[in-house]
């Protein structure tokens, strides 16, 4: 709940609203922002207390009315959870802003970007980690895959150029339309999954790294296409960790 003080401060006109207003946004807070299935009394209250607010008595007398109005403002999920109702949550949501959702990047992804120099890698990350803020999270699997793509093609024309070549110049599979590298737009010319493989024959990357990259390529091209699997918070922010963690900070550009 770390980011709840931050979300709260982000609401225009906050010192205004009713108890029952806060409650309203804590829920919201709760189920579209941290992503929990449902949002009890408790937490509610414990929401009130990470943002220095007197916690009103009536939090479950609030969350148990609005499910009697009509139309109702929340709707039951369990045997102590709420979740606000579409429409409600509709109507809120247009009264919050979608830059509040940004506020919730969880601290360990934030402190990612300083690992990054100033310049176009430090903005991708900042603009990927944007996308998770707003729940769009197929989107930050693609940008985190994509910015991994750019360092290792920076690793290889800077520090494996000649190592990468000779392997590519054996290659004998169709797919790959070129025979040698010697700028970043080269590197188009292959398939993802063959540029792994390369990197693994080249030594740029180890073969535990090269199966690591493997994965999050099938992760990548599931987030990349419609369909039916579903990218949870968790996952998404083990995908960014591990491919920063085993590839830009095991591999550093000199």
């Amino acid at each position: 709940m770390s980011g709840v003080s931050g979300f709260y401060s982000s609401l225009e006109g906050a010192n205004g609203f009713s108890a029952g207003g806060r409650i309203d946004a804590f829920v919201y807070y709760l189920t579209e922002v941290v992503g929990a299935p449902s949002a009890t009394a408790a937490e509610v209250a414990a929401c009130f207390r990470q943002c220095d607010l007197a916690v009103p008595a009536s939090i479950p007398q609030h969350l148990s009315r609005g499910l009697k109005g009509k139309p109702p403002k929340f709707i039951k999920v369990g045997a102590g959870g709420y979740r606000l109702e579409r429409h409600a949550k509709q109507r809120l949501a247009g009264l919050i802003g979608a830059e509040t959702a940004v506020l919730d990047i969880p601290a360990d992804l934030q402190r990612l970007v300083d690992e990054l120099p100033e310049g176009a890698r430090r903005d991708f990350l900042k603009e990927a980690l944007a996308c998770f803020g707003v729940h769009a999270y197929r989107a930050t699997v693609t940008m985190a895959w994509l910015l991994t793509l750019d360092h290792l093609f920076e690793l290889i024309l800077t520090n494996h150029l000649a190592a990468f070549n000779k392997v590519l110049a054996a290659n004998t599979d169709r797919r790959v339309k070129v025979t040698t590298v010697a700028v970043r737009d080269d590197f188009g010319e292959m398939p993802e999954g063959k540029f792994v493989e390369f990197c693994r024959s080249a030594g740029v990357v180890s073969n535990d790294v090269r199966k690591i990259l493997d994965e999050k390529l099938g992760t990548r091209n599931s987030a990349a296409h419609p369909s039916g699997v579903v990218f949870s918070r968790a996952k998404v922010v083990s995908f960014v960790e591990d491919l920063f963690a085993n590839v830009i900070r095991k591999y550093p550009l000199k």
